[in-house]
C-alpha cells in the first residue's frame, strides 16, 4: 500500500541529499520517480533540485495555484510513475497536501515530502502543518546546533548575526540568512537578542550514507 511520508528537519540536515539519493535508488532499479520543486526556489536553477554537496536532478516546478494531482496524472499518460518526491514541501498549500494524499489514495503512488517544519519565527509553515496532520509516516532528519544540542528550529539573521523578528514567512536564502539552532538557542537569539556566529560549512562533504536515506518503497 502506498503512503504519504513527511521527512522534516531544520536547515542543513541533508533533506535534499536524501531526496536525490532516494530518486537515484529508484532509477538504479529501472523505476521512474517524479520530482517536484517550488518555482520560487531559484537559489541554484529553476526546475532543478540541487543539494549543497552538488547532487542535482531536473524536476517539475509548481506554485501555489498548481494541482499536483493533475500534474501527476498528466505525467502518468507519458510513463509509469513509481514514486513522487517533493522538495521544500513546507511551501505547499493546504490544497496541495490534500492533492498529494489523493496521489497516494487514488493513484496508489507513494509520496515522499521533504521540508522544514517551522519558519524563522518558530511558526509552522502551511505545508508542514498539513503534512504533520495528514501524512501516514513522519520522520525527523537530524542536525546539530552550534551548541552541540539537536537543532530543531531555524532563525533568520541579519548580516551581523542578530535575529530578524519580522518579515515575510517565505524568503529564499542560505547560510548567510538562516541558521539552524536548538529550541533553547532559538529563545536566546530570537527573544533574548543574542548574536549568533555564522558557521562555515566544509566544502569537501562526501555524499550522505545510503543507510541514512529514505527507504525505497
Amino acid at each position: 500500500m502506498a503512503k504519504l511520508y513527511f521527512y522534516y528537519s531544520s536547515m542543513n540536515a541533508g533533506k535534499t541529499t536524501a531526496l536525490l539519493q532516494s530518486a537515484h535508488n529508484y532509477r538504479e532499479r529501472g523505476m521512474n520517480p517524479l520530482l517536484f520543486t517550488p518555482r520560487l526556489d531559484d537559489r541554484y536553477e529553476v526546475g532543478v533540485i540541487q543539494s549543497r554537496i552538488g547532487l542535482k536532478s531536473p524536476a517539475l516546478t509548481f506554485d501555489g495555484g498548481d494541482d499536483l494531482l493533475e500534474m501527476t496524472r498528466s505525467q502518468l499518460e507519458k510513463r509509469n510513475i513509481h514514486c513522487v518526491l517533493v522538495d521544500e514541501s513546507q511551501f505547499l498549500t493546504r490544497d496541495q497536501v490534500y492533492q498529494l494524499t489523493e496521489v497516494v489514495d487514488e493513484l496508489n503512488i507513494p509520496v515522499l515530502c521533504f521540508g522544514l517544519r517551522t519558519d524563522f519565527q518558530g511558526e509552522l509553515f502551511e505545508g508542514s502543518k498539513y503534512l504533520l496532520a495528514w501524512a501516514d509516516e513522519l520522520d525527523e532528519l537530524k542536525t546539530i546546533c552550534h551548541t552541540g544540542r539537536k537543532a530543531t528550529m531555524v532563525v533568520r539573521v541579519d548580516e551581523n548575526g542578530y535575529a530578524l523578528k519580522e518579515g515575510s514567512q517565505i524568503e529564499i536564502g542560505g547560510n548567510d540568512r538562516y541558521v539552524s539552532v536548538s529550541r533553547k538557542e532559538f529563545k536566546s537569539v530570537f527573544s533574548g537578542g543574542k548574536r549568533i556566529k555564522f558557521i562555515e560549512l566544509p566544502t569537501d562533504d562526501s555524499e550522505a550514507d545510503e543507510n541514512n536515506s529514505p527507504p525505497l518503497l
